[in-house]
């Protein structure tokens, strides 16, 4: 074991006296323990159990900066590293100053497995991976504080996005003993009895497919459908389409994507990584849907090949270069727009070495629909091995795939190797959705009386390491927030764990343990690490949401800690769509509710040199704090350069302005309103915040 000599490290920490309580884990060792100033002073303790996969990092700020509280996040996407909240994911999601700001310690665990594999010791057990390793690394970890703090943690509490969504609600459900609260973010998934060890049956990563669709056929008539939906558009997305593009459209809505997130259809992000990492596994258990699709009625495949010949693709090709992630983000032949869908990857896979192998460039392909493609190395020393293209640029194809595959990437891939590229299994999974439909009312428009209308097979399981499916029942605290325009995980799925705890408890357990929150204007991730349109900034319309989770996060031990319920956002859910208030009153919660005119609508024709007066109104729930900032961007380019002038932070704020523009152009002039709990015009963390836009058109 490394030992820091540092001298804030005076006591060396013991593992042999700690009695494992899950039989699955070994003894476990550490062997890593020493201070690091960065990202925040503290000491990094690293360790495993042996036997198995299953490894944690602890992260101890200074003793003053302790206030006996554990806080654990998990991991998103499959997890399979201990130590992401130390990197890029520390930066997107705060961190260790974060967790030291809440006045407590962060222990991480891989969940049980390395990377994107399955532990051999353990087999495919979604129990271990959605919360046993997490539990027991968070137990671990309180009889380590004791020895660093003198105390084990008196509050403790489990917290993660997406993945980390889905699978800290089961640490709370199986965690009882080590969990005091949990805030799950952009979670989902399904509902069944507590105890469960069965791998989840969901449609979840099934309705990307109608997404994936949407945005093949449609091609560049989805810029038409984004303006539609923006601020000041004519509303109707579906101008101009053909009849196939108009039904997958609607499908797309009914099923629930988000209204006003269009833009994310043409950019799709983190979905097409949950393809290239079930794709093998749907096609494995599900061989007979893939086959039927190109060769029996019923199947689009099959009656109108016309919707998909044109973009299919099935050939060999031959490695003309390999992309290491130091060139993507370093070199200047990758410095282009085009790319920029694939640098945050480059960034994370940097970490495993400036010149690890992500992409390759290929000559001799057919012309087709690359994302989603099967890429299948031939010849060399990485034969057999079986990628999926996640984003390209012209000929350069940035791939990732299951166990091996999701480590390995392109690693021993030479020039003049051969690869299969293939997309039929993709092509096929963008009609999945029809085929594959649960009792979620969101389908009902894919059946008469009950009845499928598309041949049916059976819902596909998810990965083992996405856990089991949820249960409702857990002693504590839960908090769940839901972002109104996530494209990963569309609203439909954040009512999902309401409905389980209202099942497993009632309406009295529902009123004492449950709490959910809406973040209206925020996507899967902050703005910061998304595209932007040419014409108009992402930041002009979508929040960072990290400031809301870290005020969820203190509200949540307020509640734990001293009985005081957080604040919920009322909401109505129907034909797969949330709406929310739109006055502060109603709506409840912690975010301002904003509402912005241009000379009196939602859009403004003017001539060049036309004053236009702008009417914003701007309110906070009561007891969520009061207004400290009021910024104004008058062109959409994400530069917030024009603030009021505020001299206290009340809960209401009025303004008008007049502008004028002089140059011809069309302008989604926004306002961005902050709010923070305790009125604090120079915090800077929990600053909470809400967008509004309009459409100004010069002529």
């Amino acid at each position: 074991m490394e030992v820091s000599e540092s001298p804030r490290i005076d006591t060396t920490l013991e593992v042999d006296g700690y009695k494992v309580t899950d039989s699955v884990f070994g003894q476990p060792y550490i062997d890593r323990d020493e201070w690091r100033e960065t990202p925040y002073p503290h000491r990094n303790v690293h360790g495993g159990f042996s036997g198995c996969d299953t490894r944690f990092t602890c992260y101890f700020p200074d003793e003053k900066d302790y206030q006996s509280r554990m806080f654990h996040p998990i991991e998103g996407a499959h997890a399979g590293h201990e130590d992401a909240f130390d990197g890029l994911m520390g930066q997107m999601l705060g961190g260790l100053a974060m967790i030291a700001r809440l006045g407590g310690y962060m222990v991480e665990s891989n969940s049980g497995h390395i990377g994107d594999t399955i532990d051999p010791a353990v087999g495919v057990d979604p129990t271990v991976y959605g919360h046993r390793a997490s539990v027991e690394s968070a137990r671990l970890s309180k009889y380590l504080a004791a020895q660093v703090y003198g105390e084990a943690p008196r509050y403790s509490y489990v917290w993660g996005g997406s993945g980390g969504g889905r699978r800290s609600p089961l640490c709370l459900e199986y965690g009882g003993d080590v969990y005091d609260g949990a805030l799950p973010f952009m979670g989902g998934g399904a509902i069944a009895e507590h105890g469960t060890s069965d791998r989840i049956r969901s449609e979840q990563p099934v309705h990307f497919g109608c997404m994936f669709n949407v945005q093949r056929l449609l091609g560049d008539k989805i810029h038409s459908v984004v303006d539609a939906m923006r601020p000041g558009g004519s509303g109707n997305p579906f101008a101009g389409l053909t009849s196939h593009q108009r039904e997958e459209l609607d499908s797309l809505y009914r099923l629930g994507y988000p209204r006003g997130d269009e833009f994310m259809i043409a950019e799709p992000m983190g979905q097409i990584w949950l393809w290239s990492s079930i794709a093998d596994m749907l096609q494995e258990e599900g061989a007979d849907y893939f086959s039927s699709f190109w060769s029996k009625p019923g199947y689009v495949g099959f009656d109108n090949p016309e919707y998909v010949n044109g973009d299919l693709i099935n050939c060999r090709a031959k490695v003309k270069k390999v992309v290491t992630a130091s060139e993507l983000l370093q070199s200047p032949e990758f410095a282009g727009p085009e790319y920029a869908r694939a640098k945050p990857m480059a960034m994370m896979m940097a970490a495993k070495g400036p010149d690890f192998p992500l992409a390759v460039q290929l000559e001799g392909m057919d012309n087709g629909y690359l994302l989603g493609t099967g890429v299948k190395v031939l010849t060399g020393a990485a034969a057999g091995r079986q990628l999926y293209c996640t984003s390209f640029a012209s000929e350069v194809l940035f791939c990732d795939g299951r166990d091996d595959a999701n480590i390995l990437r392109f690693t021993g891939v030479q020039p003049g190797d051969e690869v299969q590229v293939d997309n039929r299994a993709f092509l096929a999974f963008c009609y999945y959705y029809r085929h594959h439909v649960s009792d979620d009312p969101a389908n009902d428009f894919l059946c008469l009386d009950g009845v499928p209308i598309y041949p049916q097979h059976d819902m596909p399981l998810q990965s083992p390491h996405m856990g089991v499916a949820y249960s409702g029942k857990y002693e504590g605290k839960l908090m769940w927030i839901h972002h109104t325009h996530d494209a990963s995980l569309w609203p439909p799925q954040g009512v999902i764990y309401r409905r389980a705890v209202e099942m497993a408890q009632g309406e009295k357990g529902l009123e004492e343990n449950f709490c959910l929150r809406w973040t209206e204007n925020a996507e899967h991730v902050p703005p910061a690490f998304l595209p932007s349109a040419p014409d108009r900034a992402t930041t002009t319309w979508l929040v960072d949401y990290m400031p809301h989770i870290e005020q969820g996060l203190v509200d949540l031990t307020e509640w734990v800690e001293q009985g005081k319920k957080p604040a919920e956002t009322h909401y109505t859910f129907a034909d797969g769509r949330v709406v929310l208030p739109d006055t502060a009153a109603k709506r409840k919660g912690i975010q301002p509710v904003l509402s912005l005119l241009a000379n009196g609508g939602a859009r403004a024709d003017v001539a060049a040199g036309t004053s236009v007066e702008f009417v914003l109104n701007a309110e906070v729930p009561t007891g969520a704090g009061g207004i400290i900032a009021i910024e104004w961007d008058w062109l959409g380019k994400g530069e917030f350069t024009d603030a009021e002038d505020l001299t206290r932070a009340d809960e209401r704020a009025d303004v008008t302005r007049q502008r004028v523009f002089d140059t011809v152009g069309s302008y989604f002039v926004t306002a961005k309103v902050t709010s923070h709990r305790d009125g604090d015009f120079s915090a800077v963390s929990r600053r909470v915040s809400n967008l509004v836009s309009v459409r100004v058109v010069v002529n």
